[in-house]
């Protein structure tokens, strides 16, 4: 029997392109022969867009409607939607018709060698100063870091294994980082290349401005990445290092105010050894502190540092 399908769609005050989306993807899972649910997200938007999902869900029991209190950003919309689906293959995709329906079979297609299918916007139809720019530069950046090298992070039209993505926590703007989290897991990950619409209705709700945030959650994927169990190697090194420059040189002007008799009071280098070795010491106390904070984050949630693909036998 084909595997279940969900289909994960965060949505926010898209009321007039909600109608279309919905008449594409049904003519596209109408045609998959295997079960299916459309999961949308609304996350507190304050148009008509709960009101046409809800008039949606009551002609089609394949629909389910998360409805958010307030907007609390596209991260948290999908870790809803991971949470009520109940496919075995969760695909992901934007409302705004940019990410087009048609692209999910060979989404499907692609997952039966892998467990994360990442979509690809080739021809992107986006501005390039304010969109495909800063995503190009982002895209390889994040690649850099991760070690997980993709061409298009920003597309949400992806595909996951549900056994991968229950593993998977979000927080911040980690959305777009799923792959590279996915990855720590040892999640087999490909990519595909999918068609890219221009936007027809409405404007974008994203703009330049969170690049800044992205910056500091890639800072905290790759921290998490390789030391979120041994957070004393990421500082422990760094204030080893600072302390022992410190205490070196302090050691050389000690030399110099005792057996040559200068004076060392008023000299910067004396200001420099102390605000090192300083740093030293805390950097070496944030690893120890981190390292404490690892283990109650483990061990209070009975959350193991591995993850296992499979088990033969006892």
């Amino acid at each position: 029997m084909e595997e279940s399908v969900s289909i994960v769609i965060p949505v926010f005050e898209e009321e007039e392109s909600l109608p279309h989306l919905y008449k594409a993807i049904k003519a596209v899972t109408e045609k998959l022969n295997r079960k299916y649910e459309i999961v949308f997200v609304d996350d507190g938007s304050k148009d008509g867009t709960f009101k046409i999902l809800e008039s949606i869900q009551k002609k089609d029991p394949n629909v389910v409607v998360v409805s958010f209190r307030r907007n609390f950003g596209q991260t948290a919309a999908m870790a809803a939607g991971f949470e009520y689906a109940s496919g075995d293959i969760v695909i992901t995709m934007d409302a705004d018709l940019q990410n087009d329906p048609n692209d999910i079979p060979k989404l499907l297609e692609k997952i039966k060698d892998c467990d994360v299918v990442s979509g690809w916007r080739k021809n992107r139809q986006d501005k390039f100063l304010s969109r495909r720019l800063p995503s190009m530069m982002a895209n390889g950046l994040i690649s850099k870091v991760t070690g997980v090298a993709l061409h298009d992070y920003g597309c949400t039209l992806k595909a996951y294994r549900k056994e991968v993505i229950k593993n998977v926590r979000l927080y911040g703007e980690m959305h777009r980082f799923i792959p590279a989290i996915a990855s720590w897991v040892g999640a087999t990950i490909t990519e595909v290349e999918t068609t890219h619409h221009a936007r027809k209705f409405g404007k974008s709700k994203y703009g330049i401005s969170r690049t800044i945030r992205v910056i500091l959650d890639l800072i905290t994927v790759k921290f998490l990445q390789s030391f979120s169990t041994r957070p004393i190697h990421a500082f422990g090194p760094g204030g080893l290092v600072m302390g022992a420059l410190g205490f070196f040189i302090a050691l050389y002007l000690s030399f110099e105010k005792i057996f040559m008799g200068k004076a060392i009071g008023g000299r910067p280098l004396l200001i420099l050894a102390v605000l090192l070795i300083i740093l030293g010491v805390q950097l070496v106390i944030m690893g120890l502190l981190g390292e404490m904070l690892a283990r109650v984050y483990h061990e209070s949630q009975g959350k193991p540092i591995y993850t296992v693909k499979k088990v033969l036998g006892r």
